[in-house]
């Protein structure tokens, strides 16, 4: 059993099997909550603590599905595309809108963390929340913080978007296509974006290039986060 665990077959193959089988789950009971990617974790974590299987066996699989986050990200490019006249008249809304977001979510995650004077290292890995794995990692990297802790946070943050972010765009009444596609990429990422996607393509276009641009952003002001933390 040994030689089949310990090849990249073990970690592609319960990957993929535990998403899919989460995705029937999460359809089939229509519940916000049991998001397919949350519950694959779990799976995944349940399966390797209950037959002892260190974490290093399985990213010998898992890494290479990692590989294809940058790719799966430069690909939400495809939607912008679509609706890229809307890009082009509201430019200045979308740019400001996701800067604005940026900020408030950088500023308020240092504020909070003094307030609760919380460690160094885990304000720092908190910073790149709001932004999809591949540039949170990077990122976690400038500030020389624990990626695998910022990834951990990215997950959180981008599973509480997509659980409750159209129920707080229902709560506040905001209905304008635009604005809900950027709170939801500037806020949850990716995860943002797949509930946007749901609304509509205008949403959608406009998730991703928040996407893009909150990366931008965050990473131009690690920097001055280092300095004021």
């Amino acid at each position: 059993m040994n030689w089949a665990i310990d090849t990249p077959l073990f970690g592609v193959t319960i990957s993929i099997i535990t998403y899919f089988s989460a995705a029937f789950i999460s359809k089939r009971l229509k519940m916000p909550i049991l998001n397919p990617l949350l519950l694959s974790i779990a799976a995944i974590i349940f399966v390797l603590k209950t037959f002892e299987i260190d974490l290093e066996t399985y990213n010998l699989g898992g890494n290479i599905i990692t590989f294809f986050l940058a790719p799966a990200t430069i690909a939400l490019a495809v939607p912008l595309y679509k609706e890229w006249d809307v890009f082009k008249k509201n430019y200045l809304i979308i740019i400001s809108g996701v800067l604005v977001g940026v900020l408030t979510g950088v500023f308020t995650t240092i504020i909070m963390g003094k307030l609760f004077n919380l460690d160094k290292l885990l304000i720092t890995s908190l910073i790149p929340k709001n932004t999809t794995t591949p540039i949170a990692i990077e990122i976690a990297n400038m500030l020389g913080t624990n990626a695998s802790l910022t990834v951990t946070f990215v997950i959180l943050s981008g599973t509480l978007g997509y659980v409750i972010g159209e129920y707080v765009l229902k709560a506040f009444n905001i209905n304008n296509k635009i604005a809900r596609g950027i709170a939801l990429g500037t806020a949850s990422h990716v995860m943002g974006t797949t509930k946007a996607m749901e609304f509509g393509n205008v949403e959608g276009a406009m998730s991703s290039i928040a996407i893009t641009l909150a990366g931008i952003i965050t990473m131009a002001l690690a920097p001055l986060v280092l300095n004021l933390i």
